[in-house]
């Protein structure tokens, strides 16, 4: 008698039944990961802006807006975060804030924020 070589149904079902367990779980921790990366450079992005803030203050005693400071995001971030700077030198001493605004899949991180004090918003995600 002539013997089969090759795989029963059964033992494909098994594989696909195995491969979507393993998926299921993958997929969802590369997402975080993914996010979690996007935030460090978001945090990176955020930390430049405060650096150039503090070098214009330095050179022109006030912190200068977005179009002032004419900062780009990096091309990792596009499509990712919007960013804004809100100044105010008129208070003593004059202040800043740059909010990072998620927008798209990262929307399921949350928004961050940095203010001209060093103070990291939301601290959790610092």
């Amino acid at each position: 008698m002539k013997k089969h070589a090759g795989f029963t149904l059964t033992e494909l079902m098994i594989v696909v039944v195995i491969i979507s367990i393993l998926a299921t779980i993958a997929v969802p921790s590369y997402r975080e990961a993914v996010r979690r990366s996007d935030r460090r450079a978001a945090q990176s992005a955020m930390m430049e802006i405060a650096n150039r803030e503090r070098q214009a203050f330095v050179s022109n005693r006030a912190f200068q807006d977005e179009a002032e400071l004419a900062f780009t995001l990096p091309t990792e971030l596009e499509g990712k975060y919007t960013y804004t700077i809100t100044v105010d030198n008129d208070a003593s001493p004059p202040t800043f804030i740059i909010d990072f605004d998620s927008i798209g899949a990262q929307a399921a991180d949350g928004d961050l924020s940095l203010d001209s004090a060093g103070v990291k918003s939301p601290a959790e995600k610092w």
